[in-house]
């Protein structure tokens, strides 16, 4: 146990869905696992663990942001022998291809974040994508919407900050994927984060409360497939 994490070794399964809203990680387990234990509820952070199809699948809450990310994701690979986490969320879309609903893997997370100094990387790290899982996923749907998207603590702010962002050719914009990623490559672990478009930056486009839990089940779907993949 850890003082964000109240879960017994043993209790969290080799992979890991995490989206960011603990209502949402219950919504998940409830309504896609079975045989569900509620197994953390520190802070808020709601963890479950139960059965997908057979296999032991678990969902945590992340927060939001690189901090929160940075926390929960490195205690379950390092403290509870996570394999996988697999981050399921929301995106704001940057690229004009991209429409309400979809849902993309990011392969790399650009970022503007702080979070990957401590790592002391001589240059520019690039947080990306494992290639295990990207491969298994591609297997699963070789229609996913493939690319880099831009990870970020900021959330307020003009459109124009992220005008760079949109010319260098990144999908869509989010807060957890750069630490999460970054993590993983420590630890010699796998991640990949799925994103379902829910607001088109620079417009007046955004979904529903309603549109967001139903179009969200694509993605999570999805995202348990690959979780009992291996």
């Amino acid at each position: 146990m850890t003082c964000h994490n109240s879960a017994k070794k043993g209790e969290i399964a080799k992979s890991v869905l995490m989206p960011g809203d603990p209502k949402r990680a219950k919504f998940i387990a409830e309504n896609f696992l079975e045989e569900i234990k509620l197994v953390n509820e520190v802070r808020g952070a709601l963890a479950y663990t139960g059965k997908y199809k057979g296999k032991e699948v678990s969902v945590m809450a992340s927060g939001m942001g690189d901090g929160s990310m940075g926390i929960y994701s490195h205690e379950l690979f390092n403290e509870y022998d996570v394999d996988r986490i697999i981050r399921v969320g929301s995106a704001g879309a940057l690229s004009d291809d991209l429409k309400l609903g979809d849902v993309i893997a990011a392969l790399s997370a650009s970022t503007d974040s702080g979070y990957l100094n401590h790592y002391n990387f001589p240059g520019v790290f690039a947080p990306t994508a494992s290639a295990a899982l990207v491969k298994k996923l591609i297997k699963l749907d070789d229609s996913i919407i493939l690319g880099p998207i831009y990870s970020t603590p900021v959330f307020y702010c003009d459109n124009e900050y992220f005008e760079p962002c949109k010319k260098m050719g990144m999908l869509a914009i989010e807060m957890e994927a750069a630490a999460l990623y970054a993590n993983a490559a420590e630890l010699h672990k796998d991640a990949i984060c799925l994103l379902t478009i829910s607001d088109i930056i620079g417009k007046e486009e955004n979904m529903t409360p309603k549109e967001r839990e139903e179009t969200f089940t694509k993605m999570i779907n999805l995202a348990l497939e690959l979780a009992i993949s291996f």
